[in-house]
């Protein structure tokens, strides 16, 4: 099992922070109410962009939708980063939580590399719009909040990553963290929180530059496409259909029974399975 014992902050700050790497600055707590709530906190007292709030444990996370992820003291990988984008990137906000998503499966395949004898590597696919899989099972939950979308905007985006929870530990039953999957790979945490922070610095700034690369590399590890779905819609309506297809504006493309497509921004997406 990896161990829980507080990450290295001197040795993340030496890999991601100034001089040596893009952030600003990494912020430490052994325990905060929400790295999120703290960096939006920060925005607003003018933090620089690529400020980076790291913590063992925090018991007010929050995911979409207000939903509640809490997880035990040591067991993620639970950070946010504050960036100011251009005032142009924002009108491309919709892609903004595909590519944090993009970014933590750039992060994974990182610590794959680094175990090249391994042989129960996952291979971790994201569904629409950046749930982290692993054979269907939530390893990773991401919340973008906004300081400000103004003249001069201001974006949080936080993430807690399942390393060392135990099946007795999971939230739900379909969630799942490295260790269950990857029982034979020992996750370094401070390491893999390092992963994290620059997959996210590089990924978000193809974003703001509007790289056509961005899209076409999050299609190639979207399971969504293809897949049959159901997708709860504002209003409690259901749609079941096809996936054909995630558009360069991130909106999803459906095509239902009948053949008709719909193009979403927004809809809890459940893949079924073929019985």
């Amino acid at each position: 099992m990896t161990s829980r014992e507080p990450v290295d902050i001197a040795a993340i700050r030496a890999a991601v922070a100034n001089p040596n790497g893009p952030y600003a600055r990494v912020d430490y707590t052994a325990f905060t109410g929400s790295t999120n709530a703290d960096l939006v906190a920060a925005g607003h007292q003018n933090a620089p962009a690529w400020t980076a709030a790291v913590t063992e444990y925090q018991n007010s996370g929050r995911g979409r939708h207000g939903r509640v992820w809490t997880a035990p003291k040591g067991s993620q990988v639970t950070l946010s980063i504050l960036i100011r984008p251009t005032a142009e990137s924002i009108e491309r906000l919709g892609t903004m939580p595909l590519v944090s998503g993009l970014a933590i499966i750039d992060a994974l395949t990182a610590t794959a590399a680094r175990h090249p004898d391994a042989t129960d590597k996952p291979t971790p696919q994201l569904k629409w719009p950046n749930d982290v899989l692993i054979d269907g099972r939530k390893l990773c939950g991401i919340l973008a909040e906004a300081v400000s979308l103004g003249p001069e905007p201001a974006v949080v985006i936080g993430l807690g990553l399942n390393v060392s929870i135990t099946t007795e530990e999971l939230p739900v039953p379909h969630a799942t963290s490295l260790d269950l999957e990857a029982p034979g790979i020992e996750i370094d945490r401070a390491q893999l929180t390092a992963d994290v922070l620059l997959a996210l610095h590089h990924r978000i700034n193809q974003w703001v530059d509007a790289d056509p690369q961005l899209m076409a590399d999050y299609r190639a590890v979207c399971s969504s496409i293809g897949a049959d779905v159901k997708v709860l819609l504002p209003g409690d309506e259901e749609l079941l259909g096809t996936v054909r297809d995630v558009a360069d504006d991130g909106r999803l493309v459906v095509v239902d029974k009948q053949g008709s497509e719909h193009v979403l921004a927004a809809g809890d997406v459940t893949h079924l399975r073929l019985q």
